[in-house]
């Protein structure tokens, strides 16, 4: 069945509810999200959001952070665009209603925490729910806000394309035309035509992909996938950032430790009590999270720990308490006192700093598709994320796609739907062995958190990416068989993004940022000083999954 609507929004973190308040004004939205309005990366996010909201700090200092945590890749003018419009933003979640902690109850200033590779206290949150804080009052302004359906349990699947309707994009500098995407409704198992004129991905990250990950399970990099499927650029997928604190505890689910911990003075240490930062950084515990991650890393190694400990123990008991509520009542549930004792950490896969190439607008090089969030590679982010920069980019962008999409409202409100072919199932069947989707997502995950984990080899890269061939190859051929279920969109997938990930690792030959490679230790700014990009048009990539008509 066909349906049509002037905005289709693919996820409901912060990014797509910030933009759908905006598009309504222009015209009709809906919102499709796969499971609850509430599972996304922002309703977990701890932190905050960065932004100069100080006189003690500037735009060039969050400028001079960003671009020192990026490696080099940072892209200097939408670094500028993002960080000069984070106050306003700010304001904005201040207005739709966002509690952010302030000084003291009779101050609008806000209580500004710090973060690793932050010079300056620029981080608005609240306590350590800030996530959840902004998800909560962007989904009561949307439910308040006419012109906005939001579909649950509806899971995009691919994205309707011009050059499979016989239409052409209006302009040579775009690569194809998206008319919409099919989505799968989860309750009828049906698959319908949603057709848009503007569809914006912000379907989060890609953390599944991992083992062990602080991503929510809807992250299996769903955005991404679809949109290289489709023919859009990606790029920089090498640059995995791996938190380098999540609670190592046998009955604890990708619990994240926020980085605020460590800016208000929690120490790493070994299982001897041995504060080891400062043999890796002169930051020491506020280095930025790539340094720390691998020192993790190397530290366990060496000494064959299975974790080490973050230790907040000699702050305050109360001050402990009121400042991360939520982290103390978790830990304290799993037997952790973490006003007496260190909690015990481990990195865990957290956040993808590449994504779907986009312009300063959000404007992939498919005519009106969009990307924003985690799904996007903007270039803020370059080759290691600066933390609760994510949240800042998200309203930063959703707000650039508005600016653009109303300056060409006439534009998009006067273009005509097009027809797509009906999605095809051909001669699929029930699946009636689930086991033969778990079995190859284990081993997908299993692969690549031992073999393109914080540190990589060639040899490993090249292993793994044999090994995957033969898994990819079984995924494509369940594809074709069998009538599509959440689990196997999900784990075809995840499976794309994995090939793209290790394609992308076995390209760079340096260690930059987030990818450090044993091979090439050092960063070569002569010959790899640029991003990293792969395209289906290009032929980067024969995979098995990417057959031309593999629904059919």
């Amino acid at each position: 069945m066909a349906y049509s609507t002037d905005f289709l929004i693919i996820g409901t973190g912060i990014s797509g509810l910030s933009f759908a308040l905006k598009a309504a004004k222009i015209g009709k939205v809906t919102i499709v999200t796969k499971k609850a309005k509430v599972d996304t990366a922002t309703n977990l996010a701890q932190g905050g959001i960065a932004a100069v909201l100080s006189e003690e700090d500037s735009f060039d200092l969050h400028i001079m952070d960003t671009l020192r945590s990026g490696a080099g890749l940072c892209k200097e003018e939408v670094v500028r665009m993002v960080v000069e419009n984070g106050p306003d933003r700010v304001q904005e979640l201040l207005d739709i209603g966002v509690h952010f902690k302030t000084r003291t109850h009779d101050t609008p200033l806000l209580d500004l925490g710090r973060e690793g590779g932050h010079s300056a206290r620029r981080i608005a949150h609240a306590l350590d729910l800030t996530g959840r804080e902004i998800e909560n009052a962007l989904l009561q302004k949307v439910a308040e806000t006419p012109n906005i359906r939001l579909l649950e349990n509806h899971l995009a699947v691919d994205l309707l394309i011009g050059s499979k309707a016989g239409v052409k994009p209006s302009e040579n500098r775009f690569d194809d035309l998206c008319l919409g995407a099919y989505v799968l409704d989860r309750e009828s198992g049906k698959i319908d035509n949603w057709r848009a004129k503007v569809t914006i991905l912000c379907s989060g990250g890609c953390g599944k992909v991992y083992l062990y990950t602080t991503n929510p399970d809807i992250a299996t990099g769903d955005g991404i996938a679809m949109a290289y499927r489709a023919g859009a650029r990606v790029a920089n997928l090498e640059f995995v950032q791996f938190h380098p604190t999540c609670l190592y505890h046998p009955k604890a689910k990708n619990f994240l430790i926020s980085e605020a911990v460590r800016g208000e003075g929690g120490r790493l240490i070994d299982e001897k009590g041995f504060h080891f930062m400062e043999k890796y950084d002169p930051g020491g515990d506020l280095a930025t999270r790539d340094t720390v991650a691998r020192a993790i890393d190397t530290e366990m190694k060496g000494s064959g720990d299975d974790c080490v400990y973050l230790d907040i123990s000699h702050k305050d008991a109360d001050f402990i308490k009121s400042r991360f509520p939520n982290i103390y009542q978790t830990c304290f549930s799993y037997g952790i006192d973490i006003t007496k004792e260190p909690i015990p950490v481990v990195p865990a896969a957290h956040y993808m700093c590449g994504g779907v190439l986009t312009d300063m607008w959000g404007r992939t090089n498919i005519e009106n598709l969009f990307a924003l969030g985690e799904t996007a590679c903007t270039g803020l982010h370059g080759g290691n994320r600066l933390a609760s920069n994510s949240l800042l980019e998200a309203v930063v962008f959703a707000h650039q796609a508005y600016l653009v999409c109303d300056q060409e409202k006439d534009i998009i409100l006067g273009t005509p739907f097009h027809d797509s072919p009906e999605w095809s199932t051909g001669k699929a069947r029930m699946i009636n062995e689930n086991v033969l989707i778990t079995h190859n997502w284990d081993q997908i995950r299993r692969l690549m958190w031992n073999y393109v984990g914080i540190v990589r080899s060639e040899k490993r890269l090249n292993l793994v990416k044999k090994r995957l061939a033969p898994i990819l190859k079984e995924i494509a051929q369940h594809f074709r068989d069998y009538f599509l279920t959440p689990d196997l969109v999900e784990l075809r997938n995840i499976a794309l993004v994995a090939e793209l990930i290790v394609q992308s690792s076995i390209h760079r030959k340096e260690s930059r940022g987030l990818h450090a490679i044993t091979e090439y230790p050092a960063q070569d700014d002569k010959n790899w000083l640029h991003d990293t990009i792969l395209s289906r048009s290009d032929k980067t990539i024969q995979s098995s999954l990417l057959g031309p008509d593999e629904h059919e």
